[in-house]
């Protein structure tokens, strides 16, 4: 049997075995390098092969521990020796003392495959690395990754402008892929375990509609609905006088968008978050809302209160669209949105608002929030921060605390003078 061996074909030989479908030993010959062999017992033992001459093999180690790129390369190393007339074994034992596999094998080999299952996140997380890493470190092997040569990494993107955050996030990226071949035995030691993260301001400008910008933000967006609706009554009598069933009557809203901005802004939900939103998880009896744990970022499920504008909204929604089931606010076909970029940004040009992205939205929720004097741990609950660290971002807004902290100055300094109020 010829197949180009891929660490998917090991897993599949491996649980065709497993299920008693292979019942004696298996060869399956790589049909790009002649020679290289997996061999598979009907135990399921697997193991990765090297012929290079006629009744000449070697066994290059057990496919449990090696990736086939790294076994690939044995092979390549074996092969290369003889035909220089060298001894294969010393060529083996001077690629076994060099088994880790450099960082474009790893990642494509073994670490694409199991992230972008088990993270929500994992395509886009594959693709950072690609874009951040590949050039400069794809051919470098994980164990001879040194801090230092990323520490200049890390200087050169921001001295080409990158932010602060933007770098620690690429950064964490890699050390948590490099975490995993450590869990996995590939490597014995983490390379960048003391690469440290850059240090950001926690505390910067928080972002938030201005009483003013979000006055003017609702006056856009009734004036587009209006002009929706409008729109639908030319359409539907230009139908009409042609004998064409009209389309549905808009009933309050007319499309998604005002529903969404109006939800965003009572409940502070991720953008992704309002996306995945199914109506089974929207309590209209209870006015409450569930984010389920498989669509937030925490990965942990929450309930967020519906106050009377956001249950509002959502009620009128259905009722226009008539739906109990499926996204609640679904896409073309009733498939999820991936974006809302060109109906948001011509809102956002109608308004006159500048500087204002959508996750903005989740900043005014919690900026009222903590103007208002909800305690920074409630709030912390209903975004869903993990700990705590995240809110505290908030907390310069909070109107009593810091305010009675430098007035108790002026009492100190009266009661050290004598003075009594």
């Amino acid at each position: 049997m010829r197949a180009f061996i891929t660490q998917k074909l090991v897993d599949s030989t491996r649980k065709r075995a497993k299920a008693g479908e292979i019942l004696k030993p298996l060869e399956i010959r790589d049909e790009d390098l002649k020679g290289f062999i997996l061999r598979a017992q009907p135990s399921g033992h697997l193991a990765y092969i090297v012929q290079y001459a006629r009744g000449k093999r070697l066994t290059l180690g057990d496919a449990a521990v090696l990736t086939p790129t790294q076994a690939r390369n044995r092979a390549k190393a074996v092969l290369g020796a003889v035909a220089e007339g060298r001894d294969p074994l010393d060529a083996i034992r001077q690629a076994k003392s060099a088994t880790a596999p450099t960082l474009r094998e790893y990642l494509e080999d073994t670490y694409v495959e199991w992230v972008t299952v088990n993270r929500r996140s994992g395509a886009a997380q594959v693709a950072r690395l690609k874009a951040c890493f590949f050039a400069q470190f794809g051919e470098i092997p994980l164990d001879q990754l040194a801090p230092l040569d990323l520490e200049n990494w890390r200087k050169r993107r921001l001295q080409q402008g990158r932010a602060v955050g933007t770098v620690n996030r690429d950064l964490n990226t890699l050390k948590s892929a490099l975490s995993r071949a450590l869990d996995w035995g590939i490597i014995a030691v983490h390379p960048l375990a003391k690469l440290k993260p850059g240090r950001e301001d926690q505390n910067g400008v928080v972002r938030y509609l201005s009483g003013d910008e979000e006055r003017r933000l609702r006056q856009a967006l009734a004036e587009r609905d209006t002009e929706l609706k409008a729109a639908r009554e030319r359409t539907n009598e230009w139908r009409r006088q042609r004998h064409k069933d009209p389309l549905p009557e808009i009933l309050s809203y007319g499309d998604h968008l005002t529903p969404m901005v109006l939800v965003s802004l009572h409940t502070g939900l991720r953008r992704g978050e309002l996306f995945n939103l199914q109506w089974p998880d929207v309590d209209l009896e209870r006015a409450l809302l569930t984010v389920r744990g498989s669509g937030a970022k925490s990965q942990q499920t929450r309930h967020v209160p519906l106050n009377a504008e956001a249950l509002s909204a959502l009620q009128a929604w259905q009722k226009q669209t008539g739906a109990t089931s499926g996204y609640v606010f679904a896409g073309r076909g009733g498939g999820r949105f991936d974006n809302t970029r060109k109906s948001w940004v011509a809102l956002l040009e109608t308004a006159g608002i500048e500087g204002f992205r959508w996750h903005d939205m989740r900043h005014t929720f919690a900026s009222k929030l903590v103007m208002a004097g909800v305690d920074l741990n409630t709030v912390r609950e209903l975004l869903g921060h993990s700990d705590l660290s995240m809110t505290l971002r908030y907390a310069h807004l909070a109107p009593e605390h810091k305010a009675a902290a430098v007035a108790r100055l002026v009492e100190v300094g009266n009661e050290a003078g004598g003075v009594r109020a």
